[in-house]
């Protein structure tokens, strides 16, 4: 049974700064305020399902426990049709480096030399999707899942350097700009009452707040 959520304090069941910003810009105009999993130190629990749904559900379920409030939490990736959905569920693994942290060019890159390699080098060759799964989790287990998409190609070099991760070389369907060129209202900036959000993550934002906070 879907759940509405009453409580205004939100955990973000997350360390990566560029999604606690972005989740935090989507929930604040509804009157909520947010702490990251990364604010209270909790330790970031390990990833080990093979679905954005599955690895959604395990950062949500830990933030919940761990903090006794609702937690969101966030697991997109980029997946891409040439190289059969990869990264997709190891988007964040593909910028690992050997240090423990991630850079995102050199993940980037490797998705590009992947795609010269299976012979992708038309844009009608190079088509992707981001993919977000939000998962909204209880203390006492209960989930709520919400997914959202957004079409797209690969371009190559990487364009601009607003956003993170992927977003250089990720040209949204019907748009001339990779969201590494758009401002950050521009790709994700959904308000209740808009028809229509472009990002992954807004689109899956929208489904949130239509089914647990009426928006």
């Amino acid at each position: 049974m879907t759940r509405t959520l009453d409580d205004k304090t939100l955990i973000v069941a997350s360390h990566n700064a560029g999604k606690i910003r972005e989740i935090r810009d989507l929930i604040g105009p509804l009157g909520f305020s947010a702490k990251s999993a990364a604010d209270l130190n909790f330790i970031e629990p390990d990833e080990t399902g093979t679905t954005f749904e599955e690895n959604a559900t395990i950062k949500a379920l830990a933030s919940a426990q761990a903090s006794g409030l609702p937690a969101l939490s966030d697991d997109s990736g980029l997946v891409v049709d040439a190289l059969n959905g990869d990264p997709g569920v190891y988007t964040a693994n593909w910028a690992e480096t050997a240090d423990g942290t991630r850079d995102f060019a050199m993940a980037m890159h490797k998705v590009e030399v992947a795609l010269q390699a299976a012979g992708a080098t038309t844009p009608e060759t190079r088509s992707a999707r981001f993919v977000s799964v939000l998962c909204l989790a209880w203390p006492d287990g209960h989930v709520e899942l919400f997914r959202g998409e957004v079409e797209g190609t690969v371009v190559w070099p990487p364009r601009g350097s607003q956003g993170f991760g992927y977003d250089p070389v990720f040209q949204p369907e019907g748009h001339e700009r990779t969201f590494g060129e758009m401002s950050a209202d521009e790709k994700h900036g959904w308000k209740p009452g808009d028809a229509d959000a472009l990002s992954h993550r807004a689109r899956a934002f929208k489904v949130f707040a239509e089914t647990c906070l009426g928006a």
